[in-house]
């Protein structure tokens, strides 16, 4: 082996394993699935807070995940140090919403679909998910569950206000109850007829309630 054995490289020979049109159509589509995707995610986000970080990183992940299988199906080689690589990478990230989690397999699906060259898969694909998650996501806002924070002198002002309630709501479920010297308190998961929520204010006037609050209610629940 002489020295320049050694340093010989293969480095020149995959300039051209991929031609530049291919690169510059992958990139683009995933660039504009990724925009997609993100325009869907900006729409259907109901959680707590918005993070506008997430968005961006639904657009980078499709077009990094284009170029690392653009590489993969250009090398049988470098598909298996590929693979090697990825197996050390940890994300310590947490994920605050289950549906971040799809969102972040679609954008990898996009990404790994157009470098494969199924484009009309990867778009129609992620036509159809985009409209199935803007018909759940356009549901009534009256269907979702709401926290009803009652303060009341006695037991005959927490009864009645009770009846009141449950004459106004679909549903209604006692959550906590809250039992001091001249108040008591009750917490109630309520699902709302419709959007109008006047009813709170003749609640707050009755007779025995001091305090009447309507909370909107994102968390886990049951039934």
């Amino acid at each position: 082996m002489t020295f320049q054995d050694i340093f010989k490289s293969s480095f020149l020979e995959n300039v051209n394993s991929v031609s530049i049109l291919d690169m510059v159509l992958a990139m683009a589509l995933a660039f504009g699935l990724g925009l997609f995707i993100f325009l869907i995610y900006k729409k259907t986000f109901a959680g707590v807070m918005y993070s506008s970080s997430f968005g961006v990183t639904l657009v980078a992940l499709t077009m990094i995940s284009t170029l690392v299988i653009l590489a993969v199906t250009s090398n049988v080689v470098l598909s298996l140090g590929m693979v090697g690589a990825l197996s050390i990478v940890r994300f310590r990230t947490a994920i605050k919403e289950p549906l971040d989690i799809a969102f972040l397999f679609w954008s990898i699906a996009v990404g790994i679909v157009l470098a494969a060259g199924m484009i009309p898969l990867a778009v129609f694909g992620s036509v159809i998910i985009g409209v199935i998650l803007l018909m759940f996501a356009n549901r009534k806002s009256h269907v979702n569950p709401y926290i009803v924070v009652l303060q009341c002198a006695d037991h005959q002002s927490e009864e009645a206000a009770v009846r009141f309630l449950r004459e106004h709501v679909q549903r209604m479920v006692v959550k906590s109850k809250t039992v001091q010297r001249e108040l008591v308190e009750l917490n109630a998961e309520v699902r709302l007829k419709d959007e109008n929520t006047d009813f709170l204010n003749t609640l707050s006037q009755m007779a025995g309630v001091s305090s009447a609050v309507l909370v909107s209610y994102n968390g886990d629940y049951m039934g």
